[in-house]
């Protein structure tokens, strides 16, 4: 009985905890944040830990709540769950893919690359910056059709077999790049955190807009080991949002918004 009734006053603390967190947002907000709080596949710990964050800043994340609900108005796919429980269909290709040849301020490894078009934008302010404090950014890869992914992911699984190959690469409709907003930069290695564009884009990535998809320990949460290189372009608006609510993590970010009506 004992057992029973310090279970039951540890839940209704819980509960008591979550919505004392939520409490100070406007009652549309708070009552969408709720149902999407539950529906992310986020552990209890830190769905507490992100609670506690907007507990301390209703009025903060309320407003981002709503510029990022604005972004999702006007670009429905820029924000969209792309993962390896969501797909894409196989014949997704955005509507407004540009090339990155051309006199930019970053560099390309290759010719013929695309992004869509407010990802490029947002690469050649973020490289504009990078450029001042003597900072090159190298785009090693962008946009992939859902055939280009077929091949590397296939090729990846003959090379390390399929265990290893889903730990280092999407399976094809699963890959941000099909989305054509994210980018692997540099020498696509673990020692790129470790260089000065590295380092450059870990810290100010996000004002830019773009975020990390695959942080160092979040494998168990994001389905792929650490990814120093990889950007997804998510909108300045998005990339604050992570970051001072979510806990920095983009998965935690896009399975809320996810989750959240259709605007």
């Amino acid at each position: 009985m004992l057992s029973l009734i310090l279970t039951v006053g540890a839940a209704s603390s819980c509960a008591a905890q979550k919505n004392k967190g939520l409490s100070a947002l406007p009652p549309d907000i708070r009552a969408q944040a709720q149902t999407a709080l539950s529906a992310a596949a986020i552990g209890d710990a830190d769905r507490g830990r992100i609670i506690e964050e907007i507990g301390k800043d209703a009025s903060g994340f309320a407003v981002l709540f709503r510029e990022v609900h604005d972004v999702m108005k006007k670009d429905p796919d820029l924000l969209r769950r792309v993962d390896k429980k969501v797909a894409l269909p196989a014949d997704f290709v955005p509507s407004d893919l540009v090339s990155l040849d051309g006199a930019f301020p970053y560099v390309v490894s290759k010719k013929g690359m695309q992004l869509r078009a407010p990802a490029r934008a947002a690469l050649v302010h973020m490289a504009e910056a990078a450029r001042e404090e003597g900072k090159t950014l190298v785009v090693s890869s962008a946009y992939r059709s859902y055939d280009y992914q077929v091949t590397v992911f296939a090729r990846n699984v003959q090379e390390m077999g399929k265990i290893e190959a889903e730990r280092v690469s999407a399976p094809p409709g699963m890959s941000q790049h099909q989305l054509g907003t994210a980018i692997d930069f540099g020498s696509i290695t673990d020692e790129f955190g470790d260089t000065a564009a590295g380092r450059w884009l870990s810290a100010n990535a996000g004002k830019f807009g773009f975020s990390l998809s695959f942080p160092r320990g979040r494998e168990a949460i994001t389905g792929y080991r650490w990814e120093s290189w990889h950007y997804r372009y998510i909108s300045p608006q998005a990339a604050a949002l992570q970051e001072r609510f979510f806990l920095g993590v983009q998965q935690y970010l896009i399975e809320f918004l996810a989750a959240l009506p259709q605007p």
